[in-house]
């Protein structure tokens, strides 16, 4: 089993924001990035989708947002994930069907005095198949961000095993400051089995981190019952 981590959701680099969660009980609001590619004509899914979830947590998507493109993906509802380039290039490389995406976002909470973001698990698909965005027929457009626009030739989908995949119920905290910079915390480097990056370096990179021993972060994952998974989207 391979397995890669992958980040996900508007932050302060896309959208110059980050969705909140809280502390107390792990809620959190999946609110993506933003997306400036020509769409398909009645394809485009927009920031206003994510406004009712915001004022669950007391919020409010910067008016910059509003009215704008999306790039909704992972698309939990449809348990797809699309990606390009070097990133895509990894993704079809290493995995294969029964493979793991583990998607964690950074996180803003909205409880408790002021701390550092939340850098969180969110979601987690066990890989059906991986297909070519370009091979995907009209019918299925609507499934992914990478269809719901003209992909290009290094564009893929990944489509998830049902039951096993989605968005999570609560976040799962994996993060922490270390040497001024957001990694994986070291207990669970440990309990996952380490990862191919660097002191589990994840505040930001182009290189997506593999596990080192993915089936035992599944074990891990797994043990975290309470946190699976909610299956619902945008919300």
């Amino acid at each position: 089993m391979n397995g890669l981590l992958v980040r996900v959701g508007v932050d302060s680099t896309d959208g110059c924001w980050n969705a909140p969660t809280r502390l107390a009980s792990g809620q959190f609001a999946y609110v993506t990035i933003t997306d400036t590619k020509p769409l398909r004509d009645g394809m485009a899914r927009y920031y206003d989708e994510f406004v009712p979830v915001a004022k669950r947590f007391g919020e409010q998507l910067p008016p910059p947002l509003l009215g704008q493109p999306t790039h909704l993906d992972p698309d939990f509802e449809q348990l797809t994930y699309g990606d390009q380039g070097q990133r895509g290039k990894r993704i079809t490389s290493l995995l294969t069907a029964g493979d793991l995406l583990a998607f964690f976002a950074a996180l803003r909470p909205v409880d408790g005095p002021a701390r550092p973001l939340v850098y969180a698990l969110i979601g987690l698909y066990v890989v059906q198949e991986i297909v070519a965005a370009k091979s995907v027929p009209q019918s299925r457009w609507g499934e992914n961000a990478h269809t719901r626009r003209v992909p290009g030739d290094s564009d893929i989908v990944v489509r998830a095993k049902p039951g096993v995949s989605g968005r999570l119920r609560r976040c799962v905290s994996i993060g922490e400051l270390r040497d001024r910079v957001y990694r994986v915390r070291n207990d669970l480097l440990d309990a996952w089995g380490g990862l191919d990056i660097k002191d589990g370096y994840i505040q930001r990179s182009v290189r997506l981190p593999a596990f080192l021993d993915a089936a035992k972060f599944y074990r891990w994952f797994l043990a975290q019952k309470r946190e699976l998974f909610a299956g619902n989207n945008p919300t």
